[in-house]
């Protein structure tokens, strides 16, 4: 998946980063390590492709509690 513009602002300087994201789910926090998706720098905007949703998913406890279940 290729990004080449903000779907919030329209700013063409959306760009493909990858860091550690930190999230909340039901009052806990964890971390996705060196996560890649598409960031405006103009809005802050994020956009994850499907890849990058699989691993936040994996990540979030909660729905690791789900999935065992």
């Amino acid at each position: 998946m290729t990004i080449t513009k903000c779907p919030t602002c329209g700013s063409k300087t959306i760009r493909q980063v990858r860091r550690n994201v930190v999230r909340e789910s039901q009052g806990h926090s964890y971390t996705i390590p060196n996560l890649e998706f598409y960031e405006s720098p103009k809005c802050g905007e994020k956009v994850y492709d499907r890849e990058a949703m699989r691993r936040i998913e994996a990540h979030n406890p909660a729905l690791a509690k789900q999935s065992a279940a």
